[in-house]
């Protein structure tokens, strides 16, 4: 596997750790829709809202914030994603749209993380 798939593979790890130990359900990790994917699907700890999770890691910000790289085109394609999926599923859920960016590796300490709720609306992206 190529080292950034790797490096991604650990940083989704280290969410969904971060995820649970906030009381989150993650209910998919890397659910795929045709040829796109939304990277965790959770619920809240109240189980009242499904949240649909981009995952960013990098292993420093120095040249750029990994949050610079969620895109337009990739929020429209996370939003076209979460309606199959809650259509497929019968969910009527409230929702958000969340970004959780990783910085570090699995070779050096603690990451830094952090975790934007409603990060992004994909309604607003077209």
């Amino acid at each position: 596997m190529a080292e950034h798939n790797d490096l991604g593979k650990w940083g989704e790890e280290m969410a969904v750790a971060f995820l649970t130990k906030r009381g989150y359900f993650v209910k998919e990790r890397d659910w795929h829709w045709k040829h796109r994917d939304i990277d965790i699907i959770a619920l809240t700890p109240d189980m009242r809202t499904i949240v649909f999770i981009e995952v960013k890691t990098r292993t420093t910000d120095i040249l750029a914030a990994p949050e610079t790289a969620v895109t337009r085109d990739k929020i429209k394609s996370i939003g076209y994603v979460a309606n199959a999926y809650l259509k497929m599923n019968r969910i009527n859920n409230e929702m958000r749209f969340d970004l959780i960016t990783i910085v570090g590796n699995k070779d050096e300490g603690v990451p830094k993380v952090e975790h934007w709720e409603n990060a992004f609306n994909p309604m607003l992206a077209y």
